[in-house]
């Protein structure tokens, strides 16, 4: 369709999900983050049936720069307090009545931590950072917590590297991203032969991140979480059973609401 995934915005036209993100040092850097929020805003409104509303974004961080950020990227989302663009074609009218920030990684398993018996490793795979984060005693251990600038982005663009360097040409990114989420392509065998060796180096220096920071691989359970967990699941030459995988791309997302939502009900803002 025309205008599929087209978001008009001051009179700008931008196609969502087409263009390759660079790794940003943060989100507010441009204006990336904030169009992409404006296209979600407007799937969640078309799918509620509506038009016009006010907004409460519940939205995440990295891990280890949540602190530091938080306020920026508040500010950065509520810098005009009522917007108007059009996604699809379709007109939106939105008030941004406030934002709740959360740490990534956490809101991925904030419902599972009150099972977690013993001391559990989560490992947050995203497009731009991998997060690592220790639970200990139900409680994530704060001062045990990293976050990495090397996701997923990070090991697209060393296999389109590659394919220059060695067979002259590039790869779609979303045939890359096909091949992380099912393991297997009718691509050309050369070019598939790179992206796998490729992923695969990426999963190891994952694991090599992960034994560095002073884990044992074999005894203690890790659950990865995030878009790259189904990366470490296909590619991944570590097939214990303390290793656990969580595939749900959205269990951030969720656990932002489910956060939002717990503190909104605490403040009588919700019923």
């Amino acid at each position: 369709a025309l205008f599929g995934d087209v978001l008009e915005y001051e009179g700008k036209f931008y196609k969502v999900g087409t263009v390759r993100q660079e790794v940003k040092d943060t989100k507010v850097e441009d204006d990336s983050f904030y169009l992409l929020t404006l296209a979600a805003v407007a799937k969640e409104l078309k799918r509620r049936g509506l038009a016009e509303a006010k907004v409460f974004l519940a939205v995440g961080l990295p891990l280890t720069r949540f602190g530091a950020e938080k306020n920026d990227f508040i500010k950065y989302l509520t810098k005009n307090k009522r917007v108007s663009f059009k996604y699809e074609n379709e007109s939106y009218h939105i008030e941004i009545d406030d934002v709740a920030v959360f740490p990534q990684c956490y809101a991925a398993v904030v419902d599972k931590i009150p099972a977690m018996a013993k001391k559990t490793l989560i490992v947050d795979i995203g497009s731009w950072t991998i997060d690592i984060m220790p639970v200990i005693n139900k409680s994530p251990d704060e001062s045990k917590c990293v976050t990495i600038p090397k996701g997923l982005i990070t090991c697209i663009r060393s296999i389109n590297e590659q394919c220059v360097r060695q067979l002259n040409g590039e790869v779609d990114e979303s045939e890359i991203q096909n091949i992380m989420r099912y393991g297997r392509s009718d691509i050309d065998d050369e070019y598939f032969a790179i992206i796998k060796a490729e992923i695969e180096g990426f999963v190891d220096k994952v694991y090599n991140s992960i034994r560095e920071f002073g884990y044992n691989l074999k005894t203690t359970p890790i659950i990865f979480v995030g878009g790259g967990a189904v990366v470490m699941k296909n590619f991944g030459s570590h097939d214990a059973k303390n290793i656990s995988y969580n595939l749900d791309v959205k269990a951030n997302a969720r656990g932002y609401e489910q956060l939002a939502t717990m503190g909104l009900k605490s403040t009588k803002r919700l019923s």
